[in-house]
């Protein structure tokens, strides 16, 4: 197993930046693809992105492309989700999950067995 714990939200201006970190505790994290998913208030949980293991490859939704970036440092059990040219829209709690599949889908949220308590990032405008 894992425990998953997300930091990095707050509160932040159109525009601006944030960094969320999603530190992993238990064994093999190396062993886990990792995923971002967020969900606004009244909307269900969508899929933000993900990075396989080894890190050699990410898939985004389109409406973060070239904005936000997810990495990884297996040894320091962290995945990270940068977050550039924030908008109003972008707010929500975001979460972080890993999954042992090696499917190699990994955009939906049954894809993934362990969750994060989730972080919360607000975009003023």
């Amino acid at each position: 197993q894992v425990q998953l714990v997300e930091s990095g939200g707050g509160l932040v201006q159109t525009g601006g930046s944030l960094r969320l970190s999603c530190a992993a505790s238990g064994r093999s994290f190396s062993s886990y693809a990792m995923g971002w998913f967020r969900q606004a208030p009244g909307k269900e949980r969508e899929f933000v992105g993900f990075i396989s293991r080894s890190a050699d490859r990410t898939s985004y939704t389109d409406s973060v492309k070239g904005r936000f970036t997810i990495s990884r440092d297996n040894a320091k059990n962290t995945v990270y989700l940068q977050m550039n040219s924030l908008k109003p829209e972008d707010t929500a709690v975001y979460y972080c999950a890993g999954t042992r599949d090696y499917s190699g889908n990994y955009y939906d949220i049954r894809d993934y067995d362990y969750w994060g308590q989730g972080t919360q990032v607000t975009v003023s405008s």
